[in-house]
């Protein structure tokens, strides 16, 4: 994914950025950590929720400061990530006229650096007008780390459903197949599988009443199939269409709960299917 040190954009007093990778910003494909929707996502960056959206450069100075470079040419930055993705090398020099801001930081790690300039660092505040873009922390759990959780099982899907044994699945009468049971509390209750009804009853109420833009994602999945992603307060769900759903809990640290076939989750997947936003 890394540009050559000859990718260069404008960025912060006209210096060249080095560009090292780049992203989308878009209702169908955003960086997860910055919010559970798209309009949430913009507002993390101070930029208007655009219909069409917008991509993310990033790189260095040449002091070898971070800097996310907002850019309204989406299909450019499209090309860039599809071409990088083959393997292939592209220039991505976005005209600086398609420039819409340049923001300290970077929002996600980035495991490169550019060739020739000092190691990488936040601008000095004096530059940068605004506290610096930094990835979440990854030693501790919250929304920005449930999101990036399902972002991983959505991108490894196959290695996380091997791990489950469809023969684990135990039935709720009048409702879907979830995981092995829980620890009760002391109502004899299982938390767990109680947290599991709540989300599985607020991810039916986007049929009913649609989300905000980017809450219900749908993507390419192997055959006729199709991956979904869910967002909402507190929770994250990945899903076949074909297959079964798991869900990440800000309440259940790094817990990835699986929720099985049953009765009623193929149909409330093709329902999601039908409102989910889409790549272009």
């Amino acid at each position: 994914m890394a540009g050559t040190d000859e990718d260069a954009v404008a960025a912060g007093d006209d210096d060249a950025l080095y560009v090292l990778t780049a992203v989308l910003l878009t209702p169908a494909q955003f960086p997860s950590v910055l919010g559970d929707d798209y309009p949430e996502a913009c507002a993390a960056l101070d930029l208007a929720p655009l219909a069409d959206g917008y991509g993310l450069v990033l790189g260095q100075d040449g002091d070898g400061a971070r800097w996310t470079v907002v850019v309204d040419d989406v299909s450019l930055v499209a090309v860039a990530i599809a071409s990088w993705d083959c393997g292939m090398e592209y220039d991505l020099s976005p005209d600086e006229r398609s420039v819409v801001a340049a923001l300290p930081g970077w929002p996600l790690a980035v495991a490169v650096a550019a060739p020739n300039v000092p190691a990488p660092h936040d601008p000095a505040p004096e530059i940068a007008e605004r506290p610096p873009l930094c990835p979440p922390n990854s030693e501790v759990w919250g929304p920005a780390q449930r999101r990036l959780g399902a972002d991983e099982i959505a991108l490894q899907w196959a290695i996380w459903r091997e791990q489950i044994d469809d023969d684990t699945f135990v039935n709720r009468e009048g409702g879907d197949a979830v995981g092995t049971p829980e620890p009760q509390d002391d109502t004899g209750q299982s938390s767990t599988r109680s947290s599991i009804r709540r989300v599985l009853a607020e991810v039916r109420a986007y049929v009913d009443t649609p989300p905000p833009l980017g809450r219900v994602r749908s993507s390419f999945a192997p055959g006729e199939a199709r991956t979904l992603r869910a967002d909402g307060p507190g929770w994250s769900m990945v899903a076949r269409t074909d297959d079964i759903a798991f869900l990440l809990l800000d309440e259940e640290p790094g817990e990835v709960l699986p929720v099985g076939r049953g009765p009623e989750l193929p149909g409330l997947l093709e329902s999601l299917d039908k409102i989910a936003v889409r790549p272009n």
